[in-house]
Formats: C-alpha cells, structure tokens, sequence
C-alpha cells in the first residue's frame, strides 16, 4: 500500500488537488505496479510562515 505525501503551500482548490491525485495516482500504478485503490495520496498544506527555504522563512 503505497502512500504518497504531498506537502505545499495552501491555496490549491478542489480541482487541482483531484487532478494531482488522479495523475499521481496513474503514475503509481504504471510505474510501480500497484493498484489504484491500494494507493493513498495526503496532501498536507503548510502555511508560508512554518516553511523555510536557505535559512530564511517563506512568509
């Protein structure tokens, strides 16, 4: 059961997250040979002011 995580800033509506998961999911299935009902996608939003990139915060 592959479970793969997605962590973005928020801001992505409905439509994009199901079209990630759609996609992500295809790519699972042909690449590493599962099922789409045994792959799980979570996406997780952090807020620009709790993600750092090179030291410095986001926000």
């Amino acid at each position: 059961m592959p479970i793969v995580r997605i962590e973005m800033w928020p801001g992505r509506t409905h439509a994009q997250k199901a079209e990630l998961a759609r996609v992500i999911t295809e790519a699972m299935v042909t690449i590493a040979h599962t099922t789409p009902e045994s792959t799980t996608v979570v996406f997780q939003e952090v807020a620009k002011e709790d993600w750092a990139l090179g030291g410095k915060l986001a926000a």
